[in-house]
């Protein structure tokens, strides 16, 4: 069972349209993806690309919905652009997220991603040379340096299929090279899950360390035919590879019993990029809420 007083439940755009496919919800408002949000009962959000870009026009919005910002995504590119470069994005963005009271910034390395390019996502992904992880741990441990000291906001990083950072031993690496005090990590299920991962192991072993939780369901059979068919990561959500908890094929009891029985105190954030003309997202949503009030009790 989950405490009210620690976690707090929340959704993202994705599931309402979609940031690296733009068609998919592309006539979906940002009204419509808040409010729809709100109707469902959660009470957090992570940034879309659709969200006003002004703090007062989103915090106007999202209080009238009773809502929060949780956490926005950033990109990083350690590996390719000189750090100032990618210091000084960070810093705006750090800066937007303090102003709208989120307390961590979720982090992803995309150097050489192959997660929006049109090749297998199965055995094609990238990985670091020696020298490529000590640039990309430096790297992180700076820019969480920058977020804890300037803004009071934790740097959790998200480990994603088909980047530098995928796997549990990728993420073993990245936690065992960086400074706790300054690098958390963004648990996801449905990533780990995707690429045959334990996850559950990986959220015991780490839990003292995470900071931010995407709660995201996976359809075993759609991975399969992506993983047989040499298709994209793209083309897998366009198939359906994501969706809610309570949808798919994770059990997600055993992550909140983890959860329970920890420190953890924040968001756990619903994700899952579908295609909203086959997955409404109000239904879904709906369905996710319900899930979680069942099994987890909150």
């Amino acid at each position: 069972m989950l405490d009210k007083k620690k976690i707090k439940l929340g959704i993202a755009p994705i599931g309402w349209t979609n940031d690296d496919m733009p068609d998919l919800g592309g006539e979906n408002t940002f009204a419509q993806c808040v409010s729809e949000m709100a109707l469902a009962g959660f009470k957090g959000t992570e940034i879309g690309n659709k969200y006003p870009t002004k703090v007062n026009a989103l915090r106007r919005a999202l209080n009238l919905r009773k809502l929060k910002i949780a956490n926005s995504w950033f990109s990083t590119y350690l590996l390719e652009k000189p750090f100032y470069e990618v210091e000084a994005e960070f810093h705006k963005k750090c800066k937007f997220l303090k102003a709208m009271g989120a307390k961590v910034i979720g982090v992803s390395e995309q150097s050489r991603s192959i997660q929006g390019q049109p090749v297998p996502i199965f055995g094609a992904k990238p990985v670091m040379s020696e020298k490529e992880w000590d640039v990309f741990s430096d790297g992180l441990n700076h820019l969480g340096e920058i977020s804890k000291e300037w803004y009071g906001i934790s740097l959790t990083y998200h480990h994603h299929m088909g980047t530098v950072v995928q796997t549990s031993a990728e993420i073993d690496r990245m936690m065992d090279s960086t400074d706790p005090a300054l690098v958390s990590l963004l648990y996801d299920t449905g990533h780990l899950a995707y690429c045959g991962e334990d996850y559950l192991k990986v959220l015991r072993k780490y839990i003292g360390r995470v900071k931010h939780v995407h709660l995201k369901d996976i359809r075993p059979n759609d991975i399969a035919e992506v993983r047989r068919d040499g298709l994209s990561f793209l083309d897998g959500v366009r198939k359906g590879t994501f969706t809610v908890p309570g949808d798919g094929a994770i059990d997600f009891k055993p992550v909140f019993d983890i959860i329970g029985d920890s420190d953890y105190t924040g968001w756990l954030l619903v994700e899952a990029e579908q295609d909203p003309a086959v997955a409404d997202p109000l239904e879904f949503a709906i369905k996710a809420r319900k899930y979680i009030k069942q099994t987890a009790k909150i």
